[in-house]
């Protein structure tokens, strides 16, 4: 399973280049020294000192800040006694100003990483509840999968997947909880729990779809949603037989998949779109469930609203269907490495929501 904490691509790409910046505050010490020694006094360059540890603040611990500090005092006791009238005491009370502020300001620093750690923590084990680790081969059917945080922060989001092998084939589910980050893992989770169970239990796609619907019904019953607004989520159903050559498609308002043959591509639409999770109730439980054919080298890739809303700068969405069309043959996992890689570049790394994918191949013999 490949998981990705997060659409914006690293700003420092290499190690030396964050050295050089770590190191910066030094460098900076010795810029201002020398220029303070190699120019008249009447420029002042010393007065600059006190600059450096506040620059060091931003990225050192306390003590080597407090240590860059007297450093830089110690600079400027040196410098007056080379140049005197420099207002040697004026600079070193600022010196010693600046210091105690950024020892302060980089212990409140460290404080608040520790917390986004914690926090990233929490993030981690609500990803392994809604995302748990897939296998990449259930028998003749390949799989791979695809997430993409919208949040720069976040680990996780509302949108969601799984993959089991049942004695009636392999389900797939993928599904979109409306809103994005923390608010909407609740959600996801419960119609993943459900779906793990009902996926085992029921012999009918649309029993499972009923499952998951109580379930989804049940969460927002015990945590309401804030505001007017439903909590409710669209959700794809997709059962592979052992040994078929047919899938089962259920979908619930859902974006259709893709349906990749020999460089050919085609959206495989419903013939009736079947009702939202937790709307059920509200507009009726008429579920209807599709079959196409699918052989041994066809690829399915199914994906969440945020793959094809992906927007360039000049808010044209991702081309999905054609990207896909211009494809080479690859394996699933190469599949979406492309993907990834094309849907970071197109958006410039700025994603508008949660971005999840699986690309599924029949292979012709299972190993």
């Amino acid at each position: 399973m490949k998981v990705i904490e997060s659409g914006w691509p690293r700003l420092l790409g290499s190690y030396g280049r964050g050295s050089f910046v770590r190191l910066s505050p030094v460098i900076l010490t010795v810029v201002i020294a020398s220029l303070a020694y190699a120019t008249p006094p009447q420029m002042a360059f010393s007065r600059l000192l006190p600059a450096a540890p506040a620059l060091a603040a931003a990225m050192w611990p306390v003590l080597p800040t407090v240590l860059l500090g007297t450093v830089c005092l110690f600079l400027m006791i040196g410098l007056s006694l080379v140049f005197p009238g420099l207002g040697t005491w004026w600079t070193a009370g600022g010196i010693i100003a600046v210091t105690v502020a950024a020892a302060y300001g980089s212990h409140i620093r460290l404080q608040r990483e520790r917390t986004l750690f914690q926090v990233r923590l929490v993030a981690d084990a609500a990803q392994q509840v809604v995302l748990s680790p897939l296998p990449r081969r259930f028998g003749s059917v390949e799989i791979e999968s695809l997430y993409l945080a919208a949040a720069a922060e976040a680990r996780i989001g509302g949108d969601f997947y799984e993959v089991v092998d049942t004695r009636w084939g392999v389900r797939l589910l993928i599904g979109d909880v409306r809103g994005k980050g923390l608010p909407a893992v609740g959600a996801a989770a419960a119609i993943v729990n459900a779906f793990r169970e009902a996926a085992h239990d029921e012999a009918d796609m649309v029993s499972v779809a009923r499952r998951l619907d109580a379930g989804s019904t049940r969460y927002n019953a015990s945590f309401p949603p804030e505001g007017p607004m439903e909590r409710f989520a669209t959700a794809l159903l997709v059962e592979i037989p052992h040994g078929g050559r047919h899938i089962e498609i259920l979908n619930c308002g859902h974006p259709p998949p893709l349906f990749l043959n020999h460089g050919e591509v085609r959206a495989l639409e419903p013939t009736t779109p079947s009702p939202l999770l937790n709307l059920a109730e509200l507009i009726g439980d008429h579920y209807t469930v599709d079959t196409f054919d699918f052989a041994p080298g066809d690829l399915l890739l199914l994906y969440t609203d945020g793959v094809a809303e992906a927007r360039a700068h000049d808010g044209e969405f991702f081309p999905l269907t054609a990207w896909l069309r211009r494809q080479p043959p690859a394996p699933p996992q190469e599949l979406l490495t492309a993907l990834h890689r094309d849907l970071l570049r197109y958006s410039r790394g700025r994603l508008d929501d949660d971005i999840a994918a699986l690309a599924v191949r029949l292979c012709e013999t299972s190993r």
